[in-house]
């Protein structure tokens, strides 16, 4: 029955209590939303806490779900919310920080082992601007540009514009590391 049940009418149901619609939502889009969380942060570790995070307030939140938009659409602009607050607090901590202390540490070991882990093209999106990568992770999800134009609160022409932007630097750095 749950299989058959549309994302809108089970956020619907979610909102207004039912455990059992709700894990269905998360059932349902779990692996999408760890992928672009991990498109969003780049690393694992990072991309993991990131989803958890997001489902774990994911039942209060649910409740603000209006059905303007398509579910999907609410819960990836949740996640890139919820990637934007985790960068902002990330840059607070690191300024509060006394020089190169333990933060900057934690930072640069956490950065060694990402770009040993990881492939050129992971490598290559955390090296662009956040709303470059923002842009791309959710077009790479296979959304159009209108439904990451909506989710990104910009026009779908900007959303062309910063994909336009990606293939640039992205040649650029390939023909950078080939040359």
């Amino acid at each position: 029955m749950r299989m058959d049940t549309s994302d809108e009418t089970l956020a619907r149901e979610a909102a207004g209590g039912d455990a059992a619609a709700f894990s269905a939502l998360v059932t349902r889009h779990y692996d999408r939303l760890f992928r672009l969380c991990f498109r969003l942060t780049g690393v694992r570790t990072e991309a993991e806490d990131l989803c958890q995070d997001i489902c774990a307030a994911l039942p209060a939140k649910v409740r603000a779900f209006r059905g303007e938009a398509r579910f999907t659409t609410w819960l990836w602009r949740v996640a890139v919310n919820a990637a934007n607050d985790r960068r902002r607090r990330a840059a607070t901590r690191a300024r509060t920080a006394d020089g190169w202390g333990d933060v900057e540490d934690a930072r640069r070991a956490e950065a060694a082992e990402a770009a040993a882990a990881m492939d050129w093209l992971a490598r290559a999106m955390r090296a662009l601007p956040d709303e470059l990568r923002d842009t791309v992770a959710l077009v790479m999800d296979e959304m159009t540009h209108a439904e990451a134009g909506e989710i990104l609160g910009v026009s779908e022409g900007t959303v062309s514009w910063r994909m336009s932007e990606v293939k640039k630097r992205l040649r650029a750095m390939k023909e950078a590391v080939d040359g």
